[in-house]
């Protein structure tokens, strides 16, 4: 089978805010870690099953969404924060481009894309007798259409950044000092030629500025750029290009969807696919009892035991796109200059005070204790799955209380009145307040033990806000550099471009640390530079990335995440191998429901 649609790096960079090694999670056994002496055995799952049975005609496939929180059900590309919307949107993507099992654009999606990088130019043309979910014509005006959202001067989402600054004439729409991105030259109903500044190696991974979603500009043009996000189009009754389309929502719960008959690649097999949050904590429950078929959003590997036995369910597993952090806030986002600033003077500034923070906490141990061996620790910015550009040979913040207490006792943090928490520089009470996200008994329980880890060298962690936060608030605080929050916890998810400019450039919003600096501007400029499309070159930059975050420690990885994907055994065959990923309009049942344990 043809791999999927897939989401760019720019559009994937969704804030899971949670401590992934024990919200559930995602990716792979590493192979390549070494967990500070530790030996975590990792189980291993195929990526692939084959179930027996005589499919059925039609059915509806009943989806689970692990989360503790509501999704916030905005449902365009353009404009989603959420990973929960992002999971929804797969089964009615508007993504026109397809990748490879190494993530580089084909020719087998809704576009296909020509590069010339000699002229600095992109050619991107649309396939024909396309039609969105309502029938109407798909053009490359809805392509175009996108890049105008994102580029106005009323948008106020995240993906206005370095990358699509990238774009000639974007700057100028943005600033309002053009009616136009002159970069956009239309050539006919289904091509586009496009101009940027510059072109890496990015753009073959949909980097650069390019842009892998269509906007219906029939639907949404005569709404203001600044009320999509609140408006039925986008909330109640989105067209869609993908295998399914929305049918009804009961927002931030639940999703039905009913297939497209004009979907592009044929008309699915399944009658159509109802998805519904569920608690993390109930999930084992609702999977043997045979209420879902699959999960959209990765289970929760602390609860793998309770499914790994079951005998309606097949286990499957991935390398997952992503990785969680430890972060901590050394700035402001200058929303008038569209920038990120250092704070030099910012509580946690000293780069081996971070440095202390991170060898302090055991991340061995909670994948070990709390997650069942599923997850490792993570050691580099870069996922492992990106085998080309992961430098497997950095050992990263393995658990060293010693090291820890070294480094605070060299940068002055002392314990001056005896009592075992440790002072500032200056002789004064030291306390980080820490900002987490809640929801789960393993949650709670990580993120105590990390303020006891934290507490044994020394250092007086309390929690922001005096709790553990709801994943929509904690979101927000973060997006507004709100001061309860001094160091936190969070997740990212990369997409399938590996540059990571997109995370930790000077214009770039999702850069919550809000840490730049001229090196590594010029490190990940050179990472998505031409001499990059050397790939020796790239793979040099990607670790001199690599090495200069270690070394500042303002995002510190914590836990390289295994994807684990349940599936009723109704499911006829399921692949999520990315070079050989199942298609939704593919999928069979061979039950009129799912199968109990």
């Amino acid at each position: 089978m043809k791999k999927k649609s897939f989401f760019l790096l720019t559009l994937l960079l969704t804030l899971v805010l949670a401590l992934a090694a024990c919200s559930g999670g995602s990716k792979e056994s590493s192979k390549d870690g070494k967990d500070s002496g530790k030996k975590t055995e990792s189980r291993s799952f195929p990526m692939e099953v084959e179930n027996e049975g005589e499919p059925i005609k039609g059915g509806v496939l009943q989806a689970a969404l692990p989360s503790t929180s509501p999704f916030k059900g905005i449902f365009l590309q353009e404009l989603y924060t959420d990973s929960n919307d992002s999971s929804i949107m797969k089964f009615a993507s508007n993504i026109i481009f397809e990748n490879d099992g190494d993530f580089l654009v084909t020719d087998e999606g809704l576009a296909t894309l020509k590069v010339d990088a000699d002229a600095n130019k992109a050619i991107v043309k649309i396939r024909e007798n396309v039609k969105w979910s309502d029938g109407e014509p798909f053009t490359i005006d809805d392509v175009i259409f996108s890049y105008e959202i994102i580029g106005h001067p009323d948008y106020d989402g995240v993906r206005y950044d370095d990358d699509f600054q990238n774009i000639v004439g974007a700057e100028e729409y943005h600033d309002k000092k053009a009616d136009t991105i002159s970069g956009l030259k239309r050539v006919d109903d289904h091509t586009l030629e496009i101009s940027f500044k510059s072109i890496s190696p990015a753009i073959y991974s949909g980097g650069d500025g390019l842009w892998s979603s269509a906007a219906p500009k029939h639907q949404l043009k005569d709404i203001p750029v600044k009320e999509m996000v609140s408006s039925d189009a986008v909330r109640v009754n989105p067209v869609t290009l993908g295998a399914f389309k929305f049918d009804k929502i009961v927002n931030g719960e639940s999703v039905k969807f009913v297939k497209n008959e004009h979907y592009w690649k044929g008309e699915p097999k399944l009658d159509g696919v109802v998805v519904k949050v569920v608690s993390p904590e109930t999930l084992p429950k609702a999977l043997n009892s045979g209420t879902y078929d699959i999960t959209v959003g990765s289970f929760p590997g602390s609860k793998i035991t309770q499914i790994e036995n079951s005998k309606n369910l097949a286990i499957l597993s991935r390398p997952q796109l992503a990785y969680s952090y430890l972060s901590f806030k050394l700035g402001k986002f200058d929303k008038s200059k569209g920038i990120n600033i250092t704070d030099e003077n910012a509580k946690l500034s000293d780069p081996k005070l971070r440095q202390a923070l991170a060898y302090a906490i055991d991340v061995e141990g909670v994948n070990e204790k709390l997650s069942n061996g599923i997850h490792t620790r993570a050691t580099t910015l870069i996922p492992p799955a990106f085998a080309s550009f992961h430098t497997k040979d950095m050992q990263g913040f393995t658990h060293d209380a010693t090291k820890a207490k070294q480094l605070l006792d060299e940068t002055g943090y002392k314990d001056v009145d005896g009592d075992g928490i440790r002072e500032d520089k200056d002789g004064k009470p030291f306390t980080i307040k820490l900002g987490a996200q809640g929801g789960t008994e393993v949650l709670e329980s990580t993120i105590e033990y990390y303020r006891q880890n934290w507490k044994e060298v020394g250092i007086n962690v309390e929690l922001a806000s005096g709790r553990l936060m709801e994943f929509n608030s904690f979101s927000d605080k973060l997006k507004k550099d709100d001061p309860e929050i001094e160091m936190f916890f969070g997740s990212w998810g990369t997409g399938t471009n590996p540059s990571p400019k997109g995370l930790y450039g000077e214009g770039t919003l999702f850069n919550y640390s809000r840490f730049v600096s001229p090196e590594l501007s010029a490190i990940l400029d050179d990472i998505d530079s031409k001499e990059s499309i050397d790939l020796n070159h790239r793979k040099d930059a990607f670790r001199k990335f690599e090495e200069y975050m270690f070394e500042q420690a303002t995002t510190i990885p914590t836990v390289a995440i295994t994807e684990i994907i349940p599936v009723n055994k109704r499911v006829k065959n399921y692949n999520v191998d990315y070079a050989n990923e199942t298609q939704y309009q593919d999928i069979e049942l061979t039950a009129d429901a799912p199968l109990k344990n």
